[in-house]
């Protein structure tokens, strides 16, 4: 490439550059305050948290016992994922009982005492609340496969279509694990839909009372403690009423892969936000008596303008995936820039931005960035406005287990054969929680766990790095600390592109040293005059360094000149 190329290529950087600096995105102070705002909720997927009967799988008495480690950690929640009773086709979100406890997971005096243990410590609990599907062997699945008032409408029940003498499912639609998304019932000469495994047949929302059953629901597990909901697939809820053939996607992969297709008939319908506000106004309405609201999460991979219609429809976080589907490990500084200011730009006024770092259905961030930028998220989320979510292990650094075809249990993978399995499985990130070097890392004392814990669990556990100087765990703590304080909480926000290779995020208060991070995504080291292109104090404090970027906490570090190691991310007061 010529010199005169690369000054062309220099020159219009340099414009872009400033241009982002003079028009960083700048969020105004003014920020509700809700209990939720500006803090951690940790999720805990209870199968692999910790197992207090030796059985090999995480349970509720387990969760309790270890409740003082979220009191440490001073996350302000947690959220359970699916507890019920359940044949455990899908692991719990296929339920056949929304109002009891699962055996494998205790009772619902097991469930009370953690909640009121929880509360004393001062933590919420969160529920996975599982609306778009039952289990097949649900009580309503097995009245309406037999037509028996008024469960027979309970469900989305179809007429096949005759081709050649012999009945096919009533159109293309393909189940999220692949293959038909219709399965015949001989008993009702029936297809029922079911968009996930076929022991999750979907529900019938444009039934009222299928809507007034959910409700029901709701409030039974508010009187038992709950402090809000994390609606599973709430997307998924209504489908088209022409059920239409769905055009293709164009995707390179199988034709029964669910991506084949551009699922425009089976999500993400108008009449999904009505039920949502019917739910939302309930729930207010019952939670007047202990003057608290409640706090709903959706779940919906939509885009932009769904997730602002989820918080007009009632909805206090429709959790931002951006950092999990959106950006990986190859996306830029520019990319990563305009992804947050378009998040923080379409929140309503009044509502709360928020930033998932994991979960159960993706790979871990240690696996999707690498270990050397897995705190960059975190920090960024800490930094940022609003609420963070993580996921159990990513205060330790966890990373994803590979397993063999043998060794698989999650259906996703089973469903997709010993060729694509390792494509569709979910179970390398839901792997035991790594406690200490003890056997099964702690987990359990079961001479078999239900996933293989993690052969990296001596090197990577929780007792280790409590002991270390610097940690993944020590890190988070000072994270959760920091998103509380006063500029994070309520100060502007700006977020710049400070070089090409490095991110920028100032929050800032009147005559209060600013809070800055920097994140170089760069696999080399960069020098940074933050100084001049963040308009930021001569010198800074550290406050905190990834882990593995060398950078002390608590020197003072000259902002005309900083050394920003490959990968590495600081944050300076």
């Amino acid at each position: 490439m010529s010199n005169k190329v690369i000054f062309t290529m220099l020159s219009l950087f340099s414009i872009i550059v400033l241009g982002a600096c003079i028009i960083g995105f700048t969020l105004s102070a003014k920020t509700p305050k809700e209990w939720w705002n500006n803090s951690f909720i940790y999720q805990v997927y209870p199968r692999s948290f910790m197992d207090s009967d030796g059985d090999g799988t995480g349970d509720l008495n387990g969760i309790t016992s270890k409740l003082e480690h979220f009191a440490d950690l001073n996350v302000s929640a947690i959220w359970i994922s699916p507890i019920y009773v359940s044949p455990m086709a899908d692991f719990g979100y296929d339920i056949s009982n929304f109002t009891d406890i699962d055996p494998v997971f205790g009772t619902i005096e097991d469930f009370t005492n953690l909640t009121t243990r929880a509360k004393s410590l001062g933590i919420k609990v969160l529920l996975d609340f599982v609306p778009n599907h039952s289990s097949d062997e649900h009580p309503w699945f097995k009245q309406s496969v037999q037509r028996v008032k008024p469960y027979d409408d309970y469900y989305v029940w179809l007429d096949g279509k005759l081709v050649n003498g012999s009945y096919q499912p009533p159109n293309n639609w393909l189940s999220v694990f692949g293959g038909s998304a219709w399965e015949w019932s001989p008993v009702r000469q029936q297809y029922y839909l079911h968009q996930f495994t076929r022991g999750q047949p979907d529900l019938n929302f444009t039934n009222p009372l299928v809507l007034m059953e959910m409700e029901k629901i709701l409030i039974f597990w508010i009187d038992h403690g709950v402090d809000g909901f994390r609606m599973d697939a709430v997307n998924y809820l209504i489908e088209d009423a022409r059920f239409l053939d769905e055009p293709a996607s164009g995707a390179n992969v199988p034709a029964d892969d669910y991506d084949s297709l551009d699922h425009v008939y089976s999500k993400d319908m108008d009449q999904t936000f009505v039920i949502l506000k019917t739910w939302r106004k309930r729930i207010d309405a019952y939670s007047k008596k202990d003057k608290e609201q409640k706090l709903i999460l959706t779940e919906a991979y939509a885009d932009m303008e769904s997730m602002k219609r989820f918080y007009e429809a009632g909805s206090d976080v429709p959790m931002n995936f951006m950092f999990i589907g959106q950006l990986n490990a190859n996306s830029t500084t520019m990319e990563f820039k305009r992804a947050i200011d378009s998040w923080l730009g379409m929140v309503p006024k009044g509502h709360v931005a928020n930033w998932v770092v994991g979960n159960h259905d993706n790979s871990r961030v240690s696996n999707r960035f690498g270990a050397g930028r897995a705190d960059q998220l975190s920090m960024l989320t800490a930094v940022l406005p609003g609420l963070g979510i993580i996921y159990y292990g990513d205060e330790i650094g966890m990373t994803d287990r590979e397993m063999t075809w043998n060794e698989t249990v999650d259906p996703a993978g089973c469903n997709a054969g010993p060729e694509r399995f390792m494509l569709k499985s979910r179970d390398p990130e839901r792997t035991p929680f790594q406690w200490d070097d003890s056997m099964n890392a702690g987990f359990s004392t079961a001479n078999e766990t239900w996933l293989p814990v993690n052969d990296n669990y001596k090197q990577i556990n929780l007792a280790k790095q409590k002991m270390e100087d610097v940690s993944h765990y020590k890190l988070l703590k000072q994270l959760v600390k920091l998103k509380k304080t006063p500029v994070v909480a309520t100060g502007t926000t700006e977020v710049i592109l400070v070089t090409e290779n490095v991110l920028g995020v100032i929050r800032k208060l009147p005559d209060v040293k600013p809070v800055v991070l920097l994140v170089n995504f760069k696999n080399e080291t960069v020098v940074v005059d933050a100084r001049t292109w963040m308009n930021i104090p001569a010198e800074l404090t550290v406050f905190a360094g990834s882990v593995g970027s060398g950078i002390p906490s608590e020197v003072i570090m000259d902002t005309t000149e900083i050394y920003l190691p490959a990968e590495a991310s600081v944050i300076l007061y």
